[in-house]
């Protein structure tokens, strides 16, 4: 049976845009060119950690959603949702090897009166100067005339419960006014609120604000815990007492290092040099640095804090808490963890972790020794550090156990740990 909606890529954008459009009724297609996530995906199981739990995936069987690797499910379709990823290359630019891949499939099956959307992170300027060119000259049809062609960039926050995919507003740009208001009543079946940009360009720049934005107030409290530390200041009481202020703040709080799949994008780089000024947003840069410099700084911490108590990080038992990059999730992008460890590793320390989502963890294809009892591990480890904090453990029975933990998140109570 033909659907109303292709979502081509089914990965940690396209499962949670399927999921909303089963919820609201729309006949929906995943499209995948790896044949191992249609077939979890069809057994019910998810494909990807930290997105959809299983019990999601089978509703969204039992309300009509399947998935294929034939590109030809994609002629039948009113509207194709791209959505395919665009990790960080070695240059700091988006690859959208990924994008091109599907734009080209979509391409040789495209219809008139489609309506084609773009939800990955892309740099400004990819729609009309990458996906659009690939579209027209695959199919023979003309953007904006016979297709209708817009971007509408995810906004997902995995694991937030308030701000979910139907009450979160959908920035949509369109090549035409007419392809805005084609995405517009797409997207309006999905979720309670779309906003009007004035075009493509403007709905990606929204993506790379809302993006760097993070990644710089994270460096500026990253910055913030070192001078406090090295000033005897608890940042953490700092920022309680900044957020009681009703205007001009906004809290953001240091950790270990940023994760995550939002990378931080600078438009004064991108693939299509020739058409872009090219001057660098050197904040981008600058906070790109800083929150790099966080898990030496880490590491920093631990050798001072065991050195303060006679030890030496070669052959200390350190206990590695949380590996994930968010909060009772199992996704490891970019977590900071990895590098920790091994730094951790090349200085001669022996490695443990405990995470209650993790159950198998691998440092330089090496597996790391999982605790099964979190406090006797604590207990007998010589350095604690907890690089995440889920919801499952209890930080103030932790501290007692714990011979010496270093709280990269501020959760544990005031004066229980050491703190970044």
């Amino acid at each position: 049976m033909p659907a109303d909606l292709a979502v081509i890529g089914l990965g940690h954008l396209g499962l949670p845009l399927a999921q909303a459009a089963v919820t609201a009724g729309v006949q929906t297609v995943g499209y995948d060119t790896d044949p191992r996530a249609c077939t979890e995906l069809s057994a019910g199981r998810t494909p990807v950690e930290g997105s959809l739990t299983a019990s999601d995936i089978r509703r969204m069987l039992s309300g009509g959603f399947r998935t294929t690797t034939n590109p030809a499910e994609l002629g039948r379709v009113r509207t194709a949702v791209i959505c395919a990823p665009t990790p960080l290359g070695a240059d700091r630019t988006l690859d959208l090897t990924a994008v091109g891949d599907a734009a080209r499939a979509l391409a040789a099956r495209l219809r008139p009166h489609t309506t084609v959307l773009l939800e990955s992170a892309v740099p400004p300027g990819t729609t009309e100067n990458y996906l659009l060119p690939l579209l027209e000259e695959g199919s023979g049809l003309r953007a904006g005339r016979d297709f209708h062609l817009a971007c509408s960039p995810s906004r997902l926050d995995p694991g937030n419960r308030t701000h979910v995919y139907a009450n979160t507003p959908k920035v949509i740009g369109g090549l035409t006014p007419a392809c805005t208001e084609s995405a517009a009543a797409f997207y309006g079946r999905l979720t309670d609120k779309v906003v009007r940009a004035r075009g493509p360009r403007e709905a990606e720049m929204t993506k790379v604000l809302e993006t760097n934005f993070r990644h710089v107030n994270i460096a500026l409290v990253n910055e913030m815990a070192v001078l406090c530390h090295d000033l005897g200041v608890d940042l953490w009481d700092v920022i309680r007492c900044a957020e009681t202020k009703p205007f001009g703040f906004q809290p953001f709080r240091p950790g270990p290092g940023v994760g995550g799949h939002g990378a931080p994008v600078d438009p004064g780089y991108l693939p299509y040099r020739s058409r872009t000024p090219g001057h660098p947003l050197r904040m981008v840069s600058l906070a790109q640095e800083i929150n790099d410099r966080m898990p030496q700084y880490v590491i920093q911490r631990c050798a001072t804090l065991l050195n303060e108590h006679g030890k030496s990080v070669r052959g200390a038992r350190v206990l590695l808490l949380g590996v994930t990059y968010k909060p009772d999730l199992a996704d490891q992008e970019s977590s900071p963890a990895r590098e920790i460890a091994s730094r951790l590793m090349d200085m001669g320390a022996q490695i443990g972790y405990h995470d209650p989502h993790v159950l198998d963890w691998r440092v330089r294809e090496l597996p790391v020794p999982r605790a099964d009892s979190l406090y006797e591990a604590a207990s007998s480890a010589d350095l604690t550090v907890l690089l995440q904090h889920h919801r499952t453990y209890d930080l103030q029975g932790l501290a007692v156990k714990a011979q010496l933990l270093l709280d990269t998140r501020g959760a544990t109570p005031a004066g229980a740990a050491h703190r970044l």
